[in-house]
């Protein structure tokens, strides 16, 4: 049997042996390390309330190593000082001492923030804690539709927060896009009347934008654009405020049926039928590679987005997310490949593309050569691929590692908002030390993608410790510590009750049914 020893020496060169990538070197905070440090210290009193006077906060770059999160807490006669790599760092290393020190809890569904006064010593007076991976990503581009569709400020306050306490640095920025691509269509002759026919309505945008379906829902209303454009902006100052690099949409060849008329000559097909849909909202048309609109239209938004937000340099596209190609040529695929790649770098020079990996599953289509010809069209290293499935259909062990691009291990776990009693703990709590020992690894981080959010906490509050977790966990004694940072005590038959959980309940030992 392995020693503990062994493993951690083998875990710890796994770690540095992981490729590092040159070409995602220039991803890193744009706020100042005196915004970032505002910005924690912002957090630290609104998660402690008066008990923030007994933290100190810092943030410095040059305590740990360049291309990763550094936090360190040290303990004082009258207070705890946790300094931090970033604002990112500083708020994980609140969320570190008040999980392992305090036995406090902060989750979706509530909080146990029974701190003890005074604040408990760390052993030998500091802990020094740096993060595996280079990025912690979060969301999925459907969690607006099934969540946060009707998210206000303060809504996504607490949001940016609990994001920031588990380590993630790079998320998705979606809110606002309809205003842009409005701008970027109307200078290009298209009427409202046209763009509402083409937006689905709020609560069903995440299909709209991914070509899935057009108008349904809708129509969608000005002011409701205007709003969620001035949400964004509060959005993305807070996300950069704390060091996370947004991930802003980029165009994937999805037009308005209206493009027919106002550009009769434009080479266009239509998508196959989404979710059984009848003819008025299926069946979306999709821009050909090769027609000069397409990076016309590309362009401008990238710009018209540049003009209106900045940008961070990391764009999510995705044209044929469950929507199958009109042709599985490879020619036709690497084409698909290098245009969205090319109008990327044509408007924005340091562009990264951010790819959902999902397409991948449909087996009875995108076979390795397919695979392949996408994949290797776009230089390696300029984009970035989300391994949506990881803990249960990973997709980098089929392709080489994706044929060498980076690639994010993400735990999905969530389908469609479900509230049910469903994980994976034991493959999350290998999979990401598999992933990086993967031979010819290219992973350059950990994600989360759920469909949905505000469900079984324990599954997120458990795989968030991968961030800076160096071996796999006795599952057991992490969920007795979990029930009592939940209550606050122990009791040893709600601790009982949650072993017997982890033992008969899908949560523990099996993947979620759709």
């Amino acid at each position: 049997m392995i020693s503990k020893t062994v493993f951690v020496l083998f875990t710890n060169l796994i770690l540095v042996n992981c490729k590092d990538f040159a070409s995602l070197s220039h991803l890193k905070p744009k706020a100042s390390l005196g915004k970032q440090e505002d910005a924690a210290k912002d957090l630290y009193q609104r998660v402690l309330g008066p008990r923030a006077g007994e933290f100190v906060v810092k943030v410095q770059s040059n305590i740990g190593p360049k291309e990763k999160d550094t936090f360190l807490i040290n303990t004082k006669e009258k207070y705890v000082e946790i300094t931090g790599t970033t604002g990112v760092a500083a708020a994980m290393g609140l969320y570190y001492y008040l999980t392992n020190y305090c036995n406090c809890q902060i989750t979706w569904g509530g909080r146990q923030m029974a701190i003890p006064s005074p604040l408990p010593k760390v052993e030998g007076g500091s802990v020094n804690i740096t993060t595996n991976d280079k990025i912690r990503f979060f969301q999925n581009v459907c969690t607006v539709s099934y969540s946060s569709v009707w998210f206000k400020w303060a809504d996504w306050e607490a949001y940016l927060d609990w994001m920031a306490m588990r380590g993630i640095n790079m998320a998705l920025a979606f809110t606002g896009q309809e205003a842009i691509f409005q701008r970027v269509y109307m200078g290009l002759g298209f009427t409202m009347k046209d763009l509402q026919d083409h937006f689905g309505g709020p609560a069903f945008l995440a299909w709209s934008r991914m070509g899935n379906m057009h108008g349904w829902g809708g129509p969608i209303t000005q002011n409701w654009i205007d709003d969620q454009l001035i949400l964004q902006h509060k959005i993305l100052e807070r996300m950069r405020s704390f060091g996370m690099i947004p991930v802003l949409p980029g165009f994937a060849g999805h037009v308005p049926e209206a493009t027919i008329l106002h550009y009769p000559t434009a080479n266009v097909s239509r998508l196959r039928d989404w979710g059984h849909f009848n003819k008025t909202y299926c069946c979306n048309y999709l821009l050909d590679f090769n027609d000069p609109l397409f990076m016309k239209i590309a362009v401008r938004f990238i710009k018209e987005m540049e003009n209106e937000f900045g940008v961070d340099h990391v764009y999510s596209v995705d044209t044929f997310n469950e929507m199958r190609p009109r042709s599985n040529s490879t020619e036709y695929l690497a084409l698909s490949g290098r245009t969205i790649y090319k109008s990327l770098k044509e408007a924005d020079s340091k562009a990264i593309w951010l790819m959902q990996g999902w397409l991948f599953i449909d087996g009875g289509f995108w076979k390795q050569p397919q695979i392949k010809a996408l994949l290797t069209a776009v230089p390696q290293g300029e984009m970035i691929i989300l391994d949506l499935y990881s803990e249960i259909i990973p997709i980098y062990t089929q392709t080489e590692s994706y044929y060498g691009q980076p690639f994010i291990w993400c735990m999905l776990h969530d389908f469609g908002g479900t509230m049910e009693l469903y994980g994976a703990l034991k493959l999350i709590n290998e999979g990401p030390f598999n992933g990086r020992a993967f031979p010819n690894s290219s992973m350059v981080g950990l994600g989360m993608t759920p469909e949905g959010i505000f469900q079984n906490e324990v599954v997120y509050e458990f795989f968030t410790e991968n961030v800076w977790r160096k071996a796999p966990r006795d599952i057991s004694t992490w969920i007795s510590k979990y029930v009592l940072n939940r209550y606050g005590k122990t009791n040893k038959f709600i601790d009982l009750a949650w072993q017997y959980l982890k033992v008969t309940s899908a949560m523990f030992d099996r993947h979620n049914s759709w």
